[in-house]
């Protein structure tokens, strides 16, 4: 019985390996080659979704719109009914006082005070201002004359805004009478013993236009660019090309990147139109830096789209990836930004979950280059986090998509 010498074995290295072999080490390693077949064969698939195009290109002109001159923080032409009891030329001047301001608009004069609450009742009227019968009397008299306001405080901070205009109204009124009052007298009228020269810094007009849009284009970026990505993966597996492209050497890196560069440059150009509608159709003044603009969009972009990768590797079904991209940027997005609603203001525990809502960073971001004109020092504190965003979802997004049906 024979036996064979074991043979020694031999370790080569990536250089002795036939070319199959040496692949091997190269898989994690980015093939230019292969990466522009992923990204052709991305283009191409945009270019036969025509609804894919649509929502690129009609979604933020639609939300822009929408938000433009849908949603609007200011307070004005409210609908006002006057019960003026007594008729005088007085009364009639403050009656005069409040249809010349431009926060109120009179929708109509009775005579009764169930009258006034009828028109309260049906919505016809926001406020309602009843003048005693006695106004000119006690005006004359130099004491208190009361004026009775009935608001509408179904919306309370509508009806806080709303008696502040009113209180506003009747404050200039009672100064002009003092005005009168003492000059056919022959005396001066006394100084206010405390003065307040207010300047508006940043939002001249006081615009909620302007607060608005800046956030409408952070909305726009989140939604289109996680929603559209969210798509990508889930639908290779739904079509059945998953196999084809897992059969391929391309790696998970490639794929990716493949995957998000088309979606990354239409993203852009959204940003382009967005900030466009935004100049030149809603007149939002922009005192930043064109390249400023678009470098932190750019970044935003990117945090997004790993978003909406991500999503479509977990999900593996276009419905479900869809509904999630949804609920995961659109509603923190809307929320828990800025956008909207001072984070300042909010709960404490929201206020500390919002550092992890991307869309708080560009918000911030996107308000001090349009109107604050901020540099890019000055927005250090926000494009850091976005970093680290970016990093991170790029990693586990990378990681998460494995190379095999199961």
């Amino acid at each position: 019985m024979s036996t064979a010498l074991a043979e020694p074995i031999v370790v080569k290295t990536s250089r002795e390996l036939p070319a199959p072999a040496r692949s091997e080490f190269k898989t994690r390693a980015v093939n230019w080659t292969r990466l522009w077949a992923i990204l052709r064969k991305e283009v191409i698939q945009i270019r036969r979704d025509s609804r894919s195009l649509a929502i690129v290109v009609a979604m933020p002109v639609v939300l822009m719109l929408l938000f433009g001159y849908g949603v609007s923080l200011d307070i004005k032409h409210v609908p006002l009914y006057v019960f003026d009891r007594e008729g005088s030329q007085q009364s009639q001047d403050l009656a005069r006082r409040f249809a010349a301001s431009e926060y109120f608009s009179i929708a109509g004069v009775v005579d009764n005070y169930p009258a006034l609450v009828r028109a309260l009742d049906s919505g016809r009227a926001r406020l309602g201002v009843v003048i005693p019968y006695d106004f000119s009397r006690r005006l004359r008299g130099g004491g208190p004359a009361g004026v009775q306001v009935l608001v509408d405080a179904t919306d309370d901070n509508t009806a806080n805004v709303v008696i502040g205009y009113a209180q506003a109204v009747v404050r200039g009124f009672s100064q002009q009478v003092q005005v009168d009052w003492l000059g056919r007298r022959g005396q001066p009228a006394p100084p206010p013993a405390l003065q307040i020269q207010g300047r508006t810094w940043f939002n001249e007009d006081l615009e909620s236009r302007a607060f608005i849009i800046p956030g409408v284009v952070a909305l726009v970026m989140a939604v289109i660019g996680t929603f559209l990505t969210s798509l990508t993966i889930a639908r290779e597996w739904e079509r059945g090309t998953m196999e084809q492209l897992i059969s391929t050497p391309v790696t998970p890196l490639e794929l990716m990147l493949g995957k998000l560069i088309p979606y990354f440059v239409l993203g852009l150009l959204d940003t382009a139109i967005c900030t466009a509608m935004a100049i030149w159709l809603f007149q939002v003044p922009f005192r930043g830096s064109l390249m400023a603009l678009f470098a932190v969009s750019a970044l935003f972009m990117a945090v997004v789209l790993a978003m909406g990768y991500l999503i479509s590797v977990v999900a593996k079904n276009q419905l479900t990836a869809s509904q999630l991209a949804l609920v995961t940027t659109f509603l923190p997005a809307f929320l828990l930004s800025g956008f909207l609603f001072s984070i300042e203001q909010m709960p404490m525990a929201l206020q500390v979950i919002t550092h992890i809502i991307p869309a708080r960073y560009y918000v911030a971001m996107l308000k001090g280059l349009f109107l604050k004109g901020s540099s890019m020092n000055l927005l250090i504190g926000d494009w850091l986090p976005l970093c680290g965003f970016a990093l991170l979802l790029g990693a586990v997004a990378t990681r998460a998509f494995r190379k095999r049906l199961a």
